[in-house]
């Protein structure tokens, strides 16, 4: 019965890339957070190198000793990145444009040099191919599955259980690390975690998915996510839910069309931050829109508020109160006229009587607000 869940090769296809986004999104989100994701993009790069050199050493093509030493060629590529950047001849980018073309290109010299005839190119760790994960296997417990799927889900404990045990000292040295440091934490030893925990997570990644895919799953659902919350722990969750649905449909999309199942993955995660960046309800495209909309719907009525208790209680109140007294002396036309007094009857900032306008208590309690910084100003 099990074994025939894992000899569905679309599940374990959809499950691998599901696992990707998930394991790519707990560390992407302090990445993006932290405004380092192109770190991101550095490392899944400058694996390359580590990769070769570990199998010039040991002649093992995966496993656990090429996680730590693609690890490990991830942090010296950070840190390469922070000393050219500390030297203020070059600015952070700059430096990570400096750092990982050269380890990428000594990598792909060195593959060609020495790993010709080995099964370890640049293509596959820059695109990978998700599609082919059933054809190499590992036999547990008596089941036989999918290399990617066992090292995935392994990667994805592991940051899991780093992000849940520091949670708090991550939250606290993203957002201010100054005070991390007063209260005795300590905001690099906790980078370069995250950052190791992003290199690992890459080169387990690229076999299957490719560095491409793994950047995207990184960078795009953490983003969205950050589009729709202002909470850490939700914005974790629905960077993991998008990348997870990302997995899913980018999946029966590409199957449909007959396209790359890696690249509808990406491109999915993609229409998922064109959607967080247009409907978004806070930061959203449409939603600025509307608040600008109803912001200045606001201010007419403010407007019209304030122009009457100017004029209330004096001679002219009565004249000032009609409604041909908005078109002539606060320059509105007839229609927009009706339409702020319409707003603002529905808002109980004035009354009509008599086709003559009157603040109600609200109405009047906002003039005073609206007046009270000049009157001041001017005492």
């Amino acid at each position: 019965m099990m074994q025939a869940v894992f000899d569905n090769i679309p599940l374990m296809i959809i499950a691998t890339g599901a696992l990707v986004g998930s394991a790519a999104s707990l560390v992407g989100v302090f990445l993006v957070l932290r405004k380092n994701s192109m770190l991101s993009d550095a490392i899944s790069h400058s694996i390359v190198f580590g990769i070769v050199i570990v199998w010039l050493l040991t002649h093992q093509q995966s496993g656990p000793v090429q996680l730590m030493g693609a690890a490990l060629t991830g942090l010296i590529t950070v840190f390469l990145t922070e000393l050219l950047a500390s030297s203020r001849r070059v600015k952070d980018d700059a430096a990570i444009g400096l750092v990982f073309p050269a380890l990428f290109s000594i990598g792909v010299l060195l593959l060609n040099l020495y790993a010709r005839d080995v099964h370890i190119d640049a293509h596959t760790v820059l695109l990978g191919e998700i599609g082919f994960i059933w054809l190499k296997t590992f036999i547990i417990f008596g089941y036989e599955l999918p290399q990617a799927l066992v090292w995935m889900i392994v990667v994805t404990l592991i940051n899991a259980t780093f992000v849940i045990m520091f949670f708090k000292e991550l939250k606290l040295t993203t957002f201010d690390p100054g005070l991390a440091r007063a209260l005795g934490f300590a905001p690099t030893v906790l980078f370069y975690a995250l950052l190791m925990l992003t290199s690992t997570t890459a080169v387990a990644a690229f076999e299957s998915v490719g560095a491409v895919l793994f950047i995207a799953f990184v960078i795009v659902p953490p983003s969205a996510a950050y589009l729709l919350t202002d909470r850490l722990g939700l914005m974790i969750f629905i960077a993991i839910a998008i990348a997870m649905a990302s997995s899913v449909i980018g999946y029966y999309v590409a199957v449909w069309f007959d396209v790359s199942i890696g690249g509808m993955m990406a491109v999915t995660t993609g229409i998922f931050l064109m959607a967080a960046f247009l409907l978004g309800p806070r930061y959203g495209l449409l939603a600025g829109l509307a608040r600008r909309w109803s912001e200045r719907y606001l201010n007419e009525s403010r407007a019209l508020a304030v122009h009457l208790y100017h004029h209330e209680g004096k001679p002219e109140c009565q004249e000032e109160s009609a409604r041909t007294a908005l078109q002539s002396h606060l320059n509105w036309s007839r229609q927009k006229a009706d339409d702020v007094v319409r707003r603002s009857l529905a808002l109980n900032l004035v009354r009509q009587e008599n086709n003559l306008l009157e603040l109600t208590d609200d109405g009047r309690n906002l003039a005073r607000e609206l007046l009270e910084p000049w009157r001041l100003k001017d005492d």
